[in-house]
């Protein structure tokens, strides 16, 4: 096995369409359009595009892939065994002493969930993530997504872990008071408004000087909205 080195950007997609509409689960949630993908296309350093259970069009062929996977149980503790799972896989036969977890939306709070149980993590990044699913649930009038774990009412991450959140002013499904109640209970974490943006504007015309802001040294290079 060759000796770690350098660091691994670990990009985990967002919860594309877990609902047809409001009584109607989808048979498949992959989403209609990666932006994480897009994200990690302009990435120039080593990374890694890691799939969600069930999703990539598999949904309704693959053992054990039940809708309660994709729907209330997206962010359970199964759902983060498995992918980190996953990526103890390929950091076994790709060894990195490094880790940086990014996320959008329900990426991102899956990326948040899988932080302080990877080793390796070094920083999370998130893009309009609902890292308060209940607050996030309330505001949309869905049910508590029973099953799942909430990052807002779980101990802050190892002080070793840095985390900076984006949030969009204009994001009307994830709006900042979602992270702004998570940053409550999280004071480490740095929540990061750009007022004119949205859920998916215009995070990939500015990826990656968006990553290199939010873990370059120093760590006061995101300091305030633009």
């Amino acid at each position: 096995m060759p000796s770690s080195s350098g660091t691994l950007h670990v990009y985990i997609e967002h919860d594309g369409t877990p609902w047809i509409d409001r009584a109607h689960v989808s048979p498949d949630p992959t989403p209609r359009r990666p932006v994480a993908l897009e994200w990690m296309a302009k990435d120039s350093g080593p990374r890694l595009w890691l799939g969600r259970p069930c999703y990539a069009h598999v949904a309704a062929a693959e053992p054990g892939c039940d809708p309660l996977v994709w729907t209330h149980h997206r962010y359970s503790a199964e759902v983060v065994r498995s992918m980190i799972a996953a990526l103890r896989g390929f950091l076994a036969a790709h060894p990195f002493h490094d880790v940086v977890l990014v996320g959008h939306s329900g990426g991102g709070t899956l990326a948040w969930l899988m932080a302080a149980q990877v080793a390796e993590t070094s920083a999370v990044v998130t893009v309009a993530a609902n890292l308060d699913i209940d607050l996030w649930a309330r505001f949309h009038g869905y049910s508590l997504l029973a099953g799942s774990q909430n990052p807002a009412l779980m101990p802050p991450l190892p002080a070793r872990i840095r985390e900076v959140h984006y949030a969009g002013g204009r994001d009307r499904n994830v709006p900042p008071a979602v992270l702004e109640s998570f940053a409550a209970g999280h004071p480490a974490a740095r929540i990061v408004v750009i007022s004119d943006y949205d859920h998916e504007c215009c995070w990939v015309a500015r990826w990656p000087q968006l990553l290199t802001a939010a873990i370059g040294d120093p760590p006061t290079a995101v300091r305030s909205a633009h």
